[in-house]
C-alpha cells in the first residue's frame, strides 16, 4: 500500500475515533496529527535510521522499531512541545493502533442494491456467493468475515459469510441467475467469493434496529450508503453477533441522536382499539398500542412488504393489508418522541391529546396490543370534531398546517396564558460548526465570514450556479448558528411569479360563509419568534422569481436590520406589526436563470450577498469522493471540471452558469447505471439548454461526458 492510501485511511480511521471526553476528533485536529506523522520527524535529526515521512511504514513491527528511536531521540521532549497539543505523540500513538488494527483479520459489510440483484434469492440458493469489491480492494483478504447487507430504508444484515479468496478480476458465474440488470458486472470485475455461514432472511438484522444502538449507530454503510464495501469495527462487530446470537442488549441513543435529520414535529390522528375501547387504559398506564400481535416484534421486519406479507400467512391472503402494513410501519419507524396525537372516536369525536415520549417496543407480557410506544396524554374528554375524521386506525396529518392548527385549537384553555404550543418538547439534536463543515463543502474561513454576515446584516441571499446546494446549505446554516436541528425555528418557502402580499403576510381567503381574513407563514412566523430570544430563520428558495416590492408590501422598510423592532400598521388590519430582531432571512438565487430580471437596487441594499461555488476541489468533496472510491465517478467529476472552465471562459455564459457539486451527491449506490442516468437525463439535458444556438459544443461536451464513463 503506497503513503498516499495509508495516509488516507488513516484519516478516515481517525475520523471514527473518539477522543478522551468520548468525542469524536475534529478534523482540524485530524490534520494536525496527520501533519505531524508526515513531516516532524526531520527535526530529530535522526539521519536515515528513521524515514521522515512516517506514513511509508505500512507494519506495525517496523514502524514500532522507528518509534522506539523516535521517542529516545535527545531533542523528542523540545519538538513535541514546540508543535504544541501533543500532535506528535498522540498522532505516533495512533498511528501505531491503526496500524495493528489494519493487519488483524477484518470484518466487513458487503452491500448490495436490490434493484440490480436478487439478494435475497442468491442468499438462499447459491454458496458461495461471488460479490464484487470496489473499495477497500487491498484490504480485503482471505479468512476475513463479512456481512451482506441489502441496501435501501428498509435495508440491513440478511447473512454473515467468510471470505473464501483474496479479491481477483473474475467473469461473473453462469450458474448466477439473480442478476436483473444484465448490464451488472458483464465485463471482468475485482471480486472475492464468500461463503454463507448463516442466513437472516426471515429477521433481518435492520438499519433501523442498528441506528437506534449507540455503538452501532455510526457504521460506515449507514453514514455513506452510497459505496460498496465498508469496514465494521470490533465493537460493532461484538454488538451484531450479540444481535445474531440473541444475547443482545440494547445501549439506546438518545432521540437527538436517531433523529438527526428531523425536519418537524407530526402531527397524527390516533384511534386506541376497536371503538377506542382501550382508551381507559392507555390514559391510565401513559401509553399508546397498535394491534397485530401475531406478527410479533415488528422491528424484525425489513420492509412494509415483510409485514404484509406476514399477515397474508397469519390473516388470510384475500386481503391486500396496504393500509394495515403501512400503518404497522409507521408505528414502528416514523412516529417519534416529541410527535403530537390526537386520539378519535368513531368519525365526529377527539377524545384526547397527548405527547410521544419514547421508542417503539414490544410488551410480550400485555394480553393484547403488544406493540406500544410510552405517550405524555396531556388532555381527556370529548370534543366535536368538524366534519368526518379519518378512518384508519393512524394517520400522519402533518401536511395539513390548517388542519392542525384547527385541532389544537380545540385545547387552548381560555382560562389559562399557556396553550399546546407551550407543552415542553423533547431535545432536539446538536448542530455545531464541525457538523457544517462535515456536511457543506466550505471552508472554515468562508463559513465564518458567512455566519458573520448572517448575524450582522439579518438579510443574505445565496447565489450561485445550479447543483451547489444553495437550499442545503442555508438550512445547515441556520442550524449552525442556533446549536441545534430545531425545525420550529426554521421555515422554507418559494417564491413564483404568483406569490403575492396575500399569500406571504395577510389577506383575504375564501371559505364556506365568504371570505375571511388569514394570515400569511411570514406573518406567523414572526409572531411565533416575537417572544423568543433565540434566533429564527425564514429561508426563501427561488427568491428572485418573485416580485419582491409586491410580496414585502409595507414589510419591506421593517426587514432592514435598523429598522427591526419598530411597528407599522399593515395594509389588511388595523394592527401594529414589527419584524422582530432575532428573524433572519435567507434566500436563494440562481444565477444561472436568464428568465428572470435582476433585484432592484431597492432591495439590494437590504439584503447581504453571498456566492457559493462548485466545490469539486474541496476537502470534504474530495474526502466524499474517496468513499465512493469509483474510477469512472472520478473521470466524470474531472469532465464537469473541465467544462466548467469552457463555461467560465463562454462570453455568453460565464461562471454563474458553472455545474454544481450536488449532482454527484448522493445516498444510492454509485454504479454504471446511475452514472449513465446523471450523464444523459441532467447533465446532457442542462448542456443543451446551456449551448442551445451552438450545437456543436453540445455535442463535443456530450461525447466527453458520455466518454468520461464509458471509456
Amino acid at each position: 500500500m503506497n503513503d498516499g492510501n495509508l495516509r488516507r485511511d488513516f484519516k478516515n480511521w481517525m475520523s471514527l475515533q473518539k477522543n478522551t471526553n468520548n468525542e469524536h476528533y475534529k478534523p482540524s485536529t485530524i490534520d494536525t496529527y496527520i501533519n505531524a506523522i508526515q513531516s516532524s520527524v526531520s527535526k530529530l535529526n535522526l539521519g536515515d535510521a528513521v524515514r521522515d515521512d512516517l506514513f511509508s511504514y505500512s507494519s506495525s513491527a517496523e514502524f514500532e522499531a522507528a518509534y522506539q528511536l523516535i521517542i529516545k531521540a535527545p531533542n523528542f521532549n523540545a519538538v513535541v512541545e514546540s508543535m504544541g497539543n501533543g500532535a506528535l505523540s498522540n498522532g505516533l500513538i495512533l498511528y501505531s493502533k491503526f496500524l495493528q488494527e489494519i493487519e488483524q483479520p477484518s470484518i466487513w459489510i458487503f452491500q448490495g442494491n436490490p434493484k440490480y440483484y436478487d439478494i435475497i434469492g442468491a442468499v438462499n440458493n447459491l454458496n458461495p456467493i461471488t460479490w464484487s469489491v470496489n473499495q477497500y480492494q487491498k484490504k480485503i483478504k482471505r479468512g476475513d468475515r463479512a456481512y451482506i447487507w441489502i441496501s435501501g430504508s428498509d435495508g440491513g444484515i440478511v447473512a454473515s459469510a467468510t471470505v473464501l479468496d483474496d479479491p481477483e478480476y473474475r467473469e461473473r458465474p453462469e450458474n448466477d441467475i439473480y442478476y436483473l440488470d444484465q448490464n451488472l458486472n458483464s465485463e471482468p470485475y475485482l471480486a472475492v467469493q464468500l461463503n454463507i455461514e448463516k442466513r437472516f432472511i426471515g429477521k433481518v438484522i435492520s438499519k433501523t434496529m442498528l441506528q437506534s444502538d449507540a455503538r452501532t449507530k455510526n457504521l460506515s454503510v449507514i453514514k455513506f450508503p452510497s459505496a460498496t464495501n465498508y469496514p465494521v469495527t470490533p465493537e460493532q462487530d461484538s454488538v451484531i453477533l450479540s444481535m445474531i446470537n440473541g444475547a443482545y442488549v440494547q445501549v439506546p441513543t438518545t432521540f437527538a441522536e436517531i433523529a438527526p435529520d428531523l425536519k418537524q414535529q407530526r402531527y397524527w390522528i390516533y384511534a386506541p382499539g376497536e371503538g377506542s375501547r382501550l382508551w381507559g387504559e392507555f390514559y391510565s398506564k401513559g401509553i399508546m398500542g397498535i394491534g397485530w400481535d401475531e406478527l410479533g416484534d415488528l422491528t424484525q421486519y425489513a420492509s412494509k412488504d415483510a409485514m404484509k406479507t406476514k399477515m397474508k400467512e397469519v390473516y388470510g391472503a384475500e386481503l391486500s393489508y396496504k393500509n394495515a402494513g403501512h400503518a404497522t410501519w409507521q408505528f414502528v419507524h416514523e412516529v417519534k418522541p416529541g410527535d403530537i396525537v390526537f386520539v378519535k372516536k368513531g368519525l365526529s369525536k377527539i377524545i384526547g391529546r397527548g405527547i410521544v415520549t419514547s421508542d417503539y417496543k414490544f410488551e410480550s407480557d400485555r394480553s393484547e396490543y403488544k406493540n406500544i410506544r410510552q405517550a405524555k396524554w396531556t388532555h381527556n374528554g370529548e370534543w366535536d370534531h368538524d366534519g368526518q375524521i379519518v378512518m384508519k386506525a393512524l394517520t400522519d396529518i402533518t401536511p395539513y398546517n390548517d388542519y392542525c392548527k384547527q385541532l389544537e385549537g380545540l385545547f387552548i384553555d381560555e382560562d389559562s396564558t399557556s396553550g399546546p404550543d407551550d407543552e415542553v418538547k423533547s431535545g432536539y439534536p446538536t448542530y455545531a460548526e464541525e457538523d457544517f463543515l462535515s456536511s457543506v463543502f466550505m471552508s472554515e474561513d468562508r463559513y465564518q465570514t458567512l455566519k458573520s454576515l448572517v448575524i450582522k446584516k439579518k438579510n443574505i441571499i445565496l447565489q450561485g450556479p445550479p447543483g451547489v446546494g444553495k437550499t442545503f446549505a442555508a438550512e445547515r446554516l441556520a442550524y449552525s448558528i442556533m446549536g441545534e436541528k430545531d425545525p420550529n425555528r426554521v421555515m422554507v418557502v418559494q417564491f413564483h411569479q404568483s406569490y403575492s402580499y396575500e399569500d406571504f403576510v395577510m389577506g383575504y381567503r375564501p371559505n364556506a360563509n365568504g371570505f375571511s381574513l388569514m394570515k400569511g407563514p411570514f406573518y406567523t412566523f414572526c409572531k411565533e419568534a416575537e417572544p423568543d430570544d433565540r434566533p429564527y430563520f425564514f429561508i426563501i428558495d427561488e427568491v428572485n422569481r418573485g416580485n419582491l416590492s409586491k410580496i414585502f408590501g409595507e414589510l419591506l422598510m421593517l426587514i432592514e436590520n435598523d429598522k427591526r423592532g419598530k411597528p407599522i400598521r399593515l395594509l389588511y388590519s388595523d394592527e401594529q406589526f414589527a419584524v422582530p430582531p432575532n428573524v433572519h432571512i435567507i434566500g436563494m438565487m440562481n444565477t444561472a436563470d436568464r428568465s428572470l430580471a435582476m433585484i432592484d437596487y431597492a432591495l439590494r441594499r437590504r439584503f447581504a450577498f453571498f456566492d457559493l461555488e462548485p466545490a469539486f476541489s474541496s476537502e470534504g468533496f474530495r474526502t466524499y469522493q474517496s468513499t465512493i472510491a469509483n474510477k469512472k465517478f472520478d473521470n466524470l467529476v474531472n469532465a464537469i471540471d473541465s467544462m466548467n472552465r469552457s463555461i467560465s471562459e463562454d462570453a455568453s455564459l460565464g461562471s454563474g452558469f458553472r455545474i454544481g457539486h450536488s449532482y454527484f451527491c448522493t445516498e444510492e449506490m454509485v454504479d454504471e447505471s446511475w452514472l449513465s442516468d446523471l450523464v444523459e437525463y441532467e447533465l446532457i439535458p442542462l448542456i443543451n439548454e446551456y449551448w442551445f444556438d451552438e450545437p456543436t459544443k453540445v455535442e463535443i461536451w456530450s461525447s466527453k461526458l458520455r466518454g468520461s464513463i464509458n471509456g
